[in-house]
């Protein structure tokens, strides 16, 4: 029998080559896309498009510049959209609609990618998180204590130069190119680790009963935790992964989608408005109960 020494070097071995290429594709995704959008926001386009679509959000109880923020958010990420919010001061209630509404719709190009990746439809992957997005805005807006507010935010962007906008663009992908390549190979490793040591049953076993409560097979077990704790994209590497060994079907893994398209990243995203005195609780069950909710809506429309 194999010492552990060896195991966890075949494990390196067997995860580092897998880990490479998924780094290489989401990376080959989000570095054009990312310049895209820097260019998108450097023109104006993002505040046009944003004034279109403004009254909808005033149903909401949402001020016009909501629509600023959530634009914005579906072609980037939750940083952006929290500087955005630092800026604008909204009111705590508005503030908190608006972040879970951002906190569902987020990265649409790059995470939409990585569910298509792993057998869902890229159209009903937006449709359902636009439509989750706009849902649990509603409810919140009926079920928040305290009214809406009826004053305007003013909403001010500091204008760069276009050197200084593609600087600071550069710095932050570089960033990100090297965060995805640390995180989807250690987080490859360890799966391979896993399931070199038989861990993952440990795992599966206690889960089983709150994974069927929503909705979900116990072979998602492993998916479902990581996209929860770190997000899709980069727990993608994770998902892929299983789905191409077999160990989800193509019918497990849309359900699977359909949970984490609406509910992931349940610890960094959320924290991430600390810094602007939201109060968490909110930013995490209505999203859980939605994802909940789709699954099931999901098995009953099979």
């Amino acid at each position: 029998m194999a010492s552990t020494a060896e195991r966890l070097k075949h494990s390196a071995l067997t995860a580092y080559p897998k880990g490479l290429k998924t780094a290489w594709w989401l990376i080959k995704i989000t570095v054009p896309v990312s310049f895209g959008v820097m260019l998108l926001q450097y023109f104006g386009l993002l505040d046009l498009i944003a004034g279109y679509t403004a009254p909808f959000f005033q149903l909401l109880g949402l001020p016009g510049v909501a629509a600023i923020v959530f634009i914005t958010s579906i072609f980037t990420n939750i940083y952006s959209v929290v500087a955005i919010l630092a800026m604008l001061q909204l009111p705590m209630r508005e503030g908190i609609i608006l972040a879970c509404m951002c906190l569902i719709s987020h990265g649409f190009i790059i995470e939409t990618a990585v569910l298509k990746k792993t057998g869902s439809s890229v159209t009903k992957m937006l449709l359902l998180r636009l439509t989750a997005s706009f849902m649990v805005a509603f409810l919140l807006n009926q079920i928040m204590p305290g009214n809406s507010a009826t004053g305007q935010a003013v909403y001010e962007i500091e204008t760069l130069k276009f050197t200084d906008a593609f600087a600071n663009w550069f710095f932050s992908i570089g960033q990100t190119v090297i965060k995805v390549l640390i995180l989807v190979n250690v987080l490859l490793f360890f799966q391979q680790v896993m399931e070199e040591f038989n861990w993952i049953r440990l795992i599966e076993k206690p889960m089983k009963p709150a994974l069927r409560l929503m909705g979900l097979p116990p072979s998602a077990t492993l998916s479902w935790l990581v996209a929860n704790l770190i997000g899709l994209a980069y727990g993608s590497a994770i998902m892929i992964d299983q789905r191409d060994k077999g160990r989800l079907t193509v019918g497990e893994a849309d359900l699977l989608n359909h949970h984490v398209a609406i509910s992931h990243s349940q610890l960094e995203d959320p924290l991430l408005f600390l810094t602007l005195g939201f109060t968490l609780h909110w930013l995490m069950w209505p999203r859980f109960l939605m994802a909940v909710a789709a699954v099931w809506i999901r098995r009953l429309c099979k």
